[in-house]
Formats: structure tokens, sequence, C-alpha cells
């Protein structure tokens, strides 16, 4: 498995794409099941959000080395609607669509670490980093 992969995102196979390679990059190296899974639903919660409200972006994945360390990060990205209220969106419950709410705060809490980028009418960027523990 290559140490940087792009996925196009614009239907949910694309997301299921997303998370396959992900959790083949996290065996690789050395990820336990249980991070393989909660990278996986991180992944399927921000790029189902861009096929849902976007309708088109990207899922970068790429292998991390840092001290030592080895991680995986996820750039998420579209040219969508971007995010209004960035509080408001990263609170348990809240959707402007049909979901329960729990997509940007649940993927933060499954991940080490979450950071966001939105300007509304622009797009939006979200960055996900999962080190092995």
């Amino acid at each position: 498995m290559p140490d940087s992969v792009h996925v196009a995102i614009a239907s949910d196979s694309d997301v299921v794409t997303a998370r396959q390679i992900a959790r083949e990059m996290g065996g690789d190296l050395g990820f336990s099941s249980t991070d393989l899974t909660l990278l996986a639903t991180a992944i399927s919660e921000v790029a189902r959000n861009i096929a849902t409200y976007a309708g088109t972006g990207e899922v970068a994945l790429r292998v991390l080395r840092d001290r030592g360390r080895e991680g995986i990060e996820v750039l998420a990205s579209d040219d969508g609607p971007g995010i209004e209220d960035v509080e408001l969106a990263l609170q348990d419950g809240y959707t402007t669509g049909n979901g329960l709410g729990l997509g940007l705060p649940g993927a933060r809490r499954l991940v080490d670490e979450f950071d966001l980028e939105t300007r509304p009418g622009e797009g939006t960027r979200v960055r996900l980093v999962k080190w092995r523990v």
C-alpha cells in the first residue's frame, strides 16, 4: 500500500472505498482492530458529509511518521456550501439533514487530532489524525 492515496468522493461507494483503504494502511502500520474501526468510522462521517452536503470532494489519506510514532492523516475536502455555524455543527444532535447529528462531533471523538476549516459558500476541510498506540 502506498503512503498516500486520494479518493474522489461522490457517493456512498466512494465512502466505502476510503474506509477500506484506511483500514489497509492502518493494518500495514500495525493498528489494532479497535483503532482501525474508530478510524474507518470517523472517515465514514466526514466522507458522507461530503457526498450529502457538497455532492463531491476528496479524501486524502497519508501515512505520518513523527518522532517514532506512526499514524494516518485524513484530509477530507470539498468546495460545497461550507458550514455556517461551526460551534453549532460540532454539538451532538445538531443536523441540517435527516441524520442523528453525530457526524462531526462523533468523528472528533474517534481520532487523536481534529481540525476543521470552513467558509460559507467556499467549502470545508476536515483534518483527522489517528496515531498507532
